[in-house]
């Protein structure tokens, strides 16, 4: 994905306001929340690619940045960089906007890999 200062330069897959409900006990967004936004935006990706239901099956290198404020706008970014016979790997990256400014900060970034499935819950090739 990316290393500069500057989001992709393309949609996000999901685009949040943060709320008070989403903190920890310091006041900072929590980390569960936040890698629940990725893997949503991961889903999204692997399941249009598959033409179905995919499933996640690992979560590798989670990194943490910076910390994420009440306010805050984040907009998560997902790309498709591996695809098997029936798993995915998307590479996510979630960065952080003051709500009064226009800074971005990427805060934090992960692998995720998907699984299609059937319906029975099965393994399934992936429709290329």
């Amino acid at each position: 994905m990316t290393d500069s200062a500057q989001p992709p330069a393309r949609d996000p897959a999901i685009r949040v306001t943060t709320q008070p409900a989403d903190t920890n006990p310091y006041g900072d967004i929590f980390g569960g929340w936040l890698m629940g936004q990725m893997d949503m935006a991961a889903g999204l990706v692997a399941s249009r690619h598959s033409k179905g239901r995919a499933v996640t099956a690992a979560v590798d290198s989670m990194q943490f940045h910076h910390p994420v404020y009440v306010g805050d706008e984040v907009s998560v970014f997902a790309e498709l960089v591996r695809s098997g016979r029936t798993s995915m790997t998307i590479e996510v990256e979630a960065w952080r906007r003051d709500r009064f400014g226009e800074t971005h900060e990427k805060v934090t970034q992960a692998s995720f890999v998907f699984v299609a499935i059937d319906e029975q819950g099965k393994p399934r090739a992936v429709e290329m």
